[in-house]
């Protein structure tokens, strides 16, 4: 731990809806005390509304005079914020939102996106030389729009998005194109049991698995012994999807590694010091099973 920033003071926090329970604040003070910061990181919720906008603006510039070194942006505001800011990253750019901002020392602000990133490295860390191959992606909404960038950037040689909302599909495969020069193909959820027979991965970046969710996103019958199945909800860390994909025999790839590493990413955005990855991971770990301990005390 370098000794020059013992002391250092640092103030963030997370813009959204719902955003009381996140294990964002923790995950990040814990990591800052690691590091000898004085880190302190709160939630303020944003209601979706028509207002939404003008009161997102008017959060921001209060973050801004309060000297908040940066800020988490999660639903619904991570495409509304986007006018409201100085500058965009490439990465926000690519995916058209922003889940970090930093306020910079002459007042400007500037939009991250580090879902991209995060589960780009959760991929490289589960796959590590395996190749993503054929691969279906089930959800177009942000997180599968960053499931899809991270896919595409780490080799995907066909990816296949599905999703009820065909207008969303189709707006994130214009978005591929225009990106990476790429061309994912479209498809509904009924097409699933061809494209799955032939898939090498799968990916989940729908709610379902969430506690308020329950469920898989599509028969797991389908699943076979030699796919790899990946989920971004991590809460609970094994979804019924993971579940019984994993007996099947498939490799499984849970949600907290894309948590973790978007997080991580946030942390040295906003300190400018390098996160460590590993104890973050035991960290997250450690705050879901508490939870989940807990809710099973309250419902016995």
């Amino acid at each position: 731990m370098s000794t020059a920033y013992l002391g250092r003071s640092i103030l963030a926090g997370l813009i959204g809806y719902g955003v009381g329970p996140s294990m964002t604040p923790p995950l990040h003070e814990r990591e800052g005390s690691r590091h000898g910061f004085r880190y302190v990181y709160r939630t303020i919720e944003l209601p979706p509304s028509k207002d939404a906008p003008r009161r997102l603006k008017h959060l921001l510039d209060l973050c801004r005079e309060l000297r908040f070194d940066g800020l988490n942006i999660t639903f619904p505001a991570k495409q509304t914020v986007l006018p409201l800011l100085d500058e965009l990253a490439p990465t926000a750019q690519l995916v058209g939102a922003v889940n970090t901002v930093i306020f910079r020392e002459d007042g400007t602000s500037l939009g991250h996106n580090t879902d991209v990133t995060g589960f780009r490295a959760s991929l490289d860390d589960s796959l590590a030389d395996r190749p993503c191959g054929r691969t279906v992606l089930l959800g177009a909404g942000g997180a599968g729009s960053a499931a899809a960038h991270a896919l595409v950037s780490r080799g995907a040689e066909t990816l296949t998005i599905v999703d009820v909302d065909r207008a969303k599909v189709e707006d994130l495969v214009s978005g591929l194109k225009r990106a990476h020069g790429f061309s994912a193909a479209a498809a509904a959820p009924d097409d699933l049991p061809a494209l799955l027979r032939s898939a090498e991965g799968i990916v989940n970046a729908t709610p379902f698995g969430m506690a308020h969710h329950p469920g898989t996103p599509f028969d797991t019958s389908l699943v076979k012994a030699e796919q790899w199945v990946a989920d971004v909800v991590y809460r609970p860390v094994r979804t019924e999807l993971l579940l019984q994909a994993d007996a099947r025999g498939a490799f499984t790839i849970s949600g907290l590694g894309m948590a973790m590493n978007q997080a991580a990413e946030a942390f040295e955005i906003f300190t400018g010091e390098p996160a460590d990855r590993a104890a973050m991971l035991t960290d997250l770990h450690e705050m879901v099973a508490a939870e989940a301990a807990a809710d099973r005390a309250t419902t016995h």
